[in-house]
């Protein structure tokens, strides 16, 4: 990595070995009582920015094929509490229904050839007054797009994102949306007959999908 300090460099392969050998849960009390340092010096590094992003991205290109493809998904992560910034109401897949607690945005990479996914990165979802959650997502991706377009112009998402205004968006960045339709999609046949002559608007649709009998 570029402009990757000595110092930094070794402060991290040390805390990675940490979170792998660490018991118990794993904060700065426990990482100096495991580790080198004393614990303001975990709480001084931890303040610093670092583009993991970036780290992820460059192991990615070393271990995998060429054949990827970016993956998106959101997961519910357990808060109970006020205080929490950005707490809120959010979907969760494994109890079928909304529950309060915070937000994890997921990307990741699929490399098709050797059937694998890695993780790239984690954003927790930052939800503004009156804002759409599927705002929320497109603009998660879009924020990296420059990044991750060196990496595959392909995104696989669940039929919960193949609707508005999350398809524009993200197809509009130069990203093409690999996805299943939802079970209430409406769709409809283009109309590719001859146009009628006189007023009114031209006809743009012939007719309403019928899936079991295309």
């Amino acid at each position: 990595m570029k402009n990757l300090k000595k110092s930094q460099h070794s402060f991290l392969m040390e805390t990675f070995g940490l979170f792998l050998g660490v018991l118990g849960k794993v904060n700065f009390l426990q990482l100096s009582r495991y580790g080198k340092h004393g614990e303001q010096r975990y709480r001084n590094q931890f303040e610093k920015t670092f583009d993991f992003m970036e780290l992820n991205r460059l192991l990615i290109e070393d271990n995998c094929s060429k054949n990827l493809t970016i993956a998106f998904d959101s997961s519910y992560i357990n808060k109970s509490g006020k205080a929490t910034p950005h707490v809120g109401w959010y979907w969760s897949g494994v109890s079928g229904c909304s529950k309060w607690g915070l937000e994890l945005g997921g990307i990741a990479v699929i490399d098709v050839e050797n059937h694998s996914a890695f993780h790239l990165e984690a954003a927790q979802t930052i939800k503004k007054i009156n804002q759409k959650l599927l705002d929320v997502y497109a603009n998660t991706i879009i924020a990296r797009k420059d990044a991750l377009l060196k990496i595959s112009k392909y995104l696989a998402v669940d039929a919960y994102f193949s609707k508005e205004p999350f398809v524009s968006s993200i197809c509009e960045s130069g990203f093409e949306i690999v996805s299943r339709l939802r079970t209430d999609a409406h769709l409809q046949y283009a109309f590719i007959g001859k146009q009628k002559i006189g007023r009114g608007r031209p006809k743009k649709f012939d007719g309403k999908v019928d899936y079991n009998n295309l």
